[in-house]
């Protein structure tokens, strides 16, 4: 094989990093030859063919896309609600660039890698489901700056033409006639009549699309009114003595347990006491059959800013008071950073919702479907009552239990809330189960 031959099969080699290697071995080591390859066949560096490799690879391997992850066995799709970021910026591995608010949860759209995002692929507002490309990502790509523009005092201004001066007119005055009367013009008739209300102008009002979580809670409560038949029945219980508990041993309980002792955990073992006594409300119909659960897992209400989520405690009747405070300041936590799952909220007998909190007096709440009653704590108010044929000042709470008539008979009922009373007001029967 000659030297032309070689160099002709040489061409036919695409990728150019293995030229030097081939060429040696192919080529006799003359000086002749290597000073004819290196003037005549050597690529330089802006060959094309040294571009399309390196393209290729970026293609290949820098560009990664954002997909949206698995929401819940129940959630088949969601709302893009919103971009965390804006193309050109730079995010790291696992950062949030997008949030999809489904019927129960928002969740995150993370990056899968750490570099620029290059473009959205998919619109604010769009449905999506598992798998749905979101983002593409550009490892290697460097942040878009943000370029200022020059101020308009640094630009040199042209200077503006000499003014000519123009010679003043004279004007003649004009003729003056007689004004004529012309007949006063008919007012129209007003739009609307004195007793037509005058509605505010459109302009003042606001039209938003409903996120997708308040539509799924309209919807549920819509339909627990629909199904249930519900009825609710009150009480009152002296916060005497359970104020006194948690003052006693608020330090210690924080000392021993790193959590402060709040109401709500007692509550909820109140709650539990009542369900074991009363099982029936802890049960729930299906079709024609009543199923009673041999467990306890209470929901307890909380108020976010995109409104009411129910988290579960899990086998609440397992728990003491430390377990269960930890709980809920753990579900509060995470319903406040919007970083619920869809287990979180997933099942539940039960469901305690302490309005409270905001200040509330009194109320009726909505049973949590599917469950069968759900109880309504509320604002502690020093009211006068009389202890031992005394009238004295003592912090009263009202409470509230609706429940599904069809299941459960104010005996029950009546009885359930006594007990929550009674444990309330006198702690020490829960240690003596009395």
């Amino acid at each position: 094989m000659d030297a032309e031959e070689t160099l002709g099969l040489l061409r036919s080699y695409t990728h150019v990093r293995n030229y030097s290697s081939q060429l040696s071995a192919l080529i006799p080591a003359t000086s002749q030859c290597s000073k004819l390859t290196r003037r005549r066949y050597y690529m330089p560096n802006a060959s094309p063919y040294q571009v399309w490799s390196r393209s290729f690879a970026s293609d290949n391997g820098d560009k990664v896309e954002a997909v949206v992850p698995f929401m819940g066995e129940s959630v088949t799709d969601g709302t893009l609600a919103n971009f965390l970021k804006k193309p050109g910026e730079r995010v790291e591995a696992d950062e949030a660039i997008a949030q999809i608010e489904t019927d129960k949860v928002t969740i995150d759209v993370a990056s899968p890698e750490a570099g620029v995002i290059e473009k959205f692929i998919a619109s604010e507002g769009d449905t999506v489901t598992p798998g749905t490309k979101i983002a593409i990502i550009s490892k290697s790509a460097q942040p878009a700056e943000t370029h200022v523009a020059p101020s308009e005092e640094s630009t040199p201004k042209e200077p503006s033409p000499p003014k000519v001066e123009e010679k003043p007119k004279v004007e003649t005055a004009p003729k003056v006639e007689p004004p004529k009367t012309q007949a006063p013009k008919p007012t129209a008739p007003s739009k609307t009549s004195p007793s037509e209300p005058q509605l505010p102008p459109k302009e003042r009002e606001r039209r938003v699309p409903m996120p997708r979580l308040r539509k799924r809670i309209a919807n549920r409560l819509k339909d627990s009114q629909n199904t249930f038949a519900m009825l609710t029945t009150f009480n009152e219980v002296d916060m005497t003595n359970l104020m006194k508990l948690r003052s006693d041993y608020k330090d210690e309980f924080v000392t021993k347990h790193g959590v402060k002792l709040g109401l709500m955990s007692c509550f909820v073992k109140a709650a539990v006491s009542a369900l074991q006594n009363q099982p029936i409300v802890n049960a729930v119909i299906d079709g024609d059959d009543i199923i009673y659960r041999d467990y306890v897992d209470v929901s307890v209400a909380v108020g976010t800013s995109k409104g009411l989520v129910v988290p579960v405690i899990r086998d609440a009747d397992t728990m003491n008071f430390a377990d269960i405070e930890k709980g809920i300041n753990n579900l509060a936590k995470k319903a406040n950073e919007g970083a619920l799952s869809i287990d979180d909220m997933a099942g539940g007998t039960f469901t305690i919702s302490n309005g409270g909190v905001y200040g509330s007096l009194i109320s009726t709440p909505i049973i949590n479907p599917p469950q069968s009653a759900i109880l309504g704590m509320h604002s502690i108010v020093q009211r006068p009552v009389v202890v031992n044929g005394d009238i004295l000042a003592r912090p009263m709470m009202y409470l509230a239990l609706t429940y599904d008539h069809r299941l459960i008979d104010g005996r029950e009922a009546v009885f359930f809330l006594r007990r929550i009373k009674d444990v309330v007001e006198d702690p020490r029967r829960l240690l003596l189960d009395i």
